[in-house]
């Protein structure tokens, strides 16, 4: 099997660390929708939460360290991208999260303006919500 074919079927796991777990857990489970596929804790020094949506190809994990500080984003063009191709459900997703006092903020890259809304997660990464299909 090519490499390419290898990689196309595998299953996508962002991990990033955070020194605001509980928050960020917070934000991506009640605003985002996400759910809870697992975690654990004192795995030589770190504790963890893998989220992500069923049958999807993708889930993150946020770590924390203990006695290890990571600080916030380091820099305002750090995003991920969700595409929303619904208009109806892109507006319920984005109305949910300002009525939750998560304003929309202005975007480093013009570009995600044009048909996104973006949004800080607890430590400062940007949540594109793009009211549009990733073309295939």
């Amino acid at each position: 099997m090519p490499t390419s074919d290898v990689l196309a079927a595998a299953h996508l796991r962002i991990a990033r660390p955070t020194d605001r777990l509980p928050a960020v857990v917070d934000f991506y489970t009640r605003l985002l929708d996400f759910s809870v596929l697992g975690q654990f804790q004192d795995h030589d020094g770190f504790d963890a939460v893998m989220l992500g949506h069923a049958g999807a190809g993708y889930h993150l994990e946020f770590t924390i360290q203990t006695g290890h500080a990571v600080g916030d984003a380091p820099t305002r063009d750090h995003l991920l991208v969700f595409y929303i191709p619904d208009v109806e459900a892109w507006r319920k997703m984005t109305s949910r999260i300002e009525r939750n006092g998560i304003p929309s903020v202005p975007s480093w890259n013009p570009y995600w303006d044009r048909h996104g809304k973006r949004y800080e997660d607890p430590d400062g990464y940007r949540v594109v919500l793009q009211n549009g299909t990733w073309p295939r």
